[in-house]
């Protein structure tokens, strides 16, 4: 909130409409609005602010990443915001979600837990080998 350290892109760089049904993963950077579907992850490349709108019309059955994200519309699956994230009125997640600044509207539902991003869990833990 106060004293962000990443601003949200407002900029839509790219737009899959509502007609449009994607089977597979996602990547993208700048900013990307979703009206249709999408089967699979969708993630911002790594290290770059982004920022992910997500329409009443909009169905993910995936895995969610990005710095700033809008959901309006419904996820099946896990979301990571590892900035903003704003669930509006129309905004359905059956999923964790993982966020360091959140902003609930009512009528947005959420299944599954809401866990607050840390700095501690941005490190990657070491990984231990088994004998």
């Amino acid at each position: 909130m106060f004293g962000r350290e990443s601003k949200p892109h407002n900029r839509i760089d790219s737009l899959i409409g509502a007609t449009t049904r994607i089977e597979g993963n996602l990547f993208f950077s700048g900013g990307l609005r979703i009206d249709g579907t999408v089967r699979g992850n969708v993630a911002a490349l790594p290290d770059q602010p982004c920022t992910l709108v997500l329409s009443e019309h909009a169905r993910i059955e995936g895995e969610v990443r990005a710095t700033h994200l809008v959901i309006n519309g419904t996820v099946t699956g896990p979301v990571f915001a590892s900035e903003s994230l704003e669930l509006q009125a129309n905004s359905r997640v059956k999923g964790d979600v993982h966020y360091k600044s959140i902003e609930i509207v009512r009528g947005a539902v959420v299944e599954g837990r809401l866990v607050l991003h840390t700095a501690a869990e941005a490190k990657p833990a070491g990984l231990k080998l088994a004998s």
